[in-house]
């Protein structure tokens, strides 16, 4: 068995922007284990020093020399860091002395400047798409649908809910969900609820095995799990999306970014850029 080479992110915040390159990198070595640690809110030299500690010692143990992803912005920890010997990835550091020889002058670290809540109005539009979410999910708060900004519909379990979240959560967006059901295909067109918001329409699909599978998490061995419902849910569903002209995004191996992606790329306007 290949011994898995120790891999930190490191950051004086959360650590997402840290995590998301690093893991976005890593994933190019698909054959190489790795052994990942997280390591958030780095914000002293004192913590620097312990984190360049830590990962000397992962070195010894391994004896594979560690990955180091770096988002800390204060130059001494940086340096204390890069001290360790590992191979370090100063994702900031890296970029920012590009762009002070552009700009000309040095720049002002703060620490959490892009995750944190330094744009009150951007974390309170965020908040605020969360409740909505909540508020609007699964069929629920029909009433609310004049003011989202997209409503998600598709079968049970073809992953509306979460996108939903994740594009709030990520985008501010006010995404409410609608889950389509077999009483829904007795009629022809859209659920009357729907029929005023069409243009805010998208429409999430997967293949019947992963729906199979992933209703079975929830009810095993019931009729809503068959892969038979699976597949005669979803083909009356892509019929009634495509007959409305509603965009589909097949979520089968996509992961929520991506879906959400997908979807936002798609929303008006988004192809202007």
């Amino acid at each position: 068995m290949k011994t898995a080479r120790p891999v930190y992110f490191i950051s004086d915040h959360t650590g997402i922007t840290a995590e998301i390159i690093g893991k976005s990198l890593l994933s190019q070595f698909p054959d190489e284990a790795f052994a990942q640690v997280s390591l958030p809110f780095v914000d002293s030299l004192e913590k620097a020093n312990f984190a360049a500690q830590q990962v000397c010692d992962a070195w010894k143990l391994s004896n594979l020399k560690p990955l180091v992803f770096s988002t800390l912005t204060d130059p001494t920890a940086r340096a204390a860091l890069d001290a360790c010997g590992a191979v370090v990835m100063d994702i900031y550091g890296h970029f920012l002395n590009m762009m002070v020889d552009e700009i000309g002058y040095p720049p002002e670290p703060l620490r959490g400047r892009f995750h944190g809540m330094s744009d009150d109005n951007s974390y309170r539009t965020r908040i605020d798409a969360v409740n909505f979410a909540l508020a609007a999910d699964d069929g629920l708060g029909l009433e609310k649908y004049q003011r989202a900004d997209l409503i998600l519909v598709g079968v049970s379990r073809s992953g509306k809910t979460p996108t939903s979240l994740y594009m709030a959560m990520q985008y501010g967006l006010c995404v409410a969900n609608y889950p389509l059901t077999p009483e829904n295909f007795e009629q022809p067109g859209l659920p009357k609820s729907l029929q005023p918001h069409r243009a805010k329409l998208r429409g999430l699909t997967l293949a019947p095995e992963r729906l199979a599978q992933i209703r079975s998490e929830r009810r095993p061995n019931s009729p809503y799990a068959s892969l038979e419902t699976c597949k005669k849910e979803l083909k009356q569903a892509e019929l009634l999306m495509r007959s409305e002209g509603i965009p589909i995004v097949d979520s089968s191996h996509r992961s929520i970014e991506e879906i959400s992606t997908m979807i936002k790329y798609s929303l008006s306007g988004e192809r202007k850029n």
